[in-house]
């Protein structure tokens, strides 16, 4: 190994797992107003998995460093950074570059970890955390008393969804497999079984009025499902194509598609709102109000974890020589949780 520099994972292009590379350099240097983050643990997104296909709707030119977000100790600050933050327990999202034992990352875009949470309990928080409590109290405006459908309730967006949701009095249908459905249960959600069951006619049983959210991750044509489930009022939001995932052909035409008809749903005149949500949606027109909503809302997502609303679902841990199992294992529908890598 490379005790002192940088190891980083590396996707050269479409490739199997196995495909992907370990590189080895220098340790980066922190610039005016960045810090170097020791990275204690990254993880597995669903991202990467559309990435290392070529999927991902504006992924950068291969070869690149994958790692949609990771939780380390800050290392080193550059000029005009409070030297403070060193040996601080930080998170941040990056989309891509996070698959590194060293990551450089620019100061305002890290958020404290709060003392008492592990880096591996953190790691499973922020993507999907962030993702969760945007969608539900920001996109939809949820509030106690209603009833939610999270289609995939056991993965990673969905299970801090249910929790969340449970913890702010709303009522939780979940989608997924058989052997999820007892885990759901002990969360205070209704389990339906998308591999046995008519899902929309099931649902309509349980909410004949309609219900007042979905979040559909699935995208494709069940999304048209999605929306005949809502309940006037309602908000159908869609939050991935992961029905399209090993499809050929245009990585950004499922999602143009979604979008197509997210806007004339929105016009017809019946009080039902579509939306597609994108994490990184008013980043480039609005850098400082979109880091200090990031910052707000992981900080809520970690309060959470410490008062109990929700727990840290760590699938496996692997180091990062180990990735090409890591994404396997992520990969294979087989695990609850977060599949977690360490330096």
């Amino acid at each position: 190994m490379n005790p002192e520099g940088l190891v980083e994972v590396v996707l050269p292009g479409k490739v199997e797992p196995e495909g992907l590379q370990i590189r080895y350099g220098a340790v980066p240097v922190a610039g005016p107003g960045q810090v170097v983050i020791r990275m204690e643990a990254t993880g597995v997104s669903f991202a990467e998995q559309q990435m290392r296909r070529g999927r991902y709707y504006d992924q950068p030119a291969f070869p690149f460093v994958p790692g949609y977000d990771l939780v380390g100790t800050v290392l080193a600050t550059g000029e005009g950074v409070e030297p403070g933050l060193s040996g601080t327990r930080v998170a941040a999202l990056v989309k891509v570059g996070g698959w590194a034992s060293h990551v450089l990352v620019d100061a305002a875009d890290v958020v404290p970890v709060p003392d008492g949470i592990g880096a591996a309990e953190a790691e499973t928080l922020v993507v999907n955390g962030i993702t969760a409590w945007q969608m539900l109290h920001r996109t939809a405006r949820v509030r106690a008393g209603q009833t939610i459908v999270v289609l995939g309730a056991n993965g990673g967006v969905g299970s801090v969804l249910i929790q969340l949701a449970r913890a702010a009095g709303v009522k939780v249908i979940g989608t997924a497999s058989a052997r999820h459905h007892d885990a759901l249960r002990e969360h205070g959600v209704i389990p339906v079984d998308y591999r046995t069951e008519n899902v929309a006619a099931r649902i309509r049983e349980l909410a004949p009025g309609g219900v007042d959210a979905v979040f559909d991750h699935v995208g494709g044509r069940g999304i048209a499902d999605s929306w005949s489930l809502l309940a006037p009022g309602g908000t159908l939001v869609s939050y991935g194509s992961a029905s399209t995932r090993d499809d050929e052909g245009s990585k950004q035409w499922p999602v143009l598609k979604l979008l197509g008809r997210v806007w004339l749903w929105n016009a017809l005149p019946n009080g039902r709102r579509a939306y597609f949500f994108n994490l990184w949606a008013g980043r480039a027109l609005t850098r400082n109000r979109f880091r200090a909503r990031l910052h707000a809302d992981l900080t809520q997502v970690f309060a959470a974890f410490q008062r109990g609303d929700v727990t840290a679902q760590i699938a496996a841990q692997l180091p990062l020589s180990r990735v090409a199992e890591a994404l396997r294992l992520a990969e294979s529908g087989t695990v609850a949780g977060k599949v977690v890598l360490n330096p």
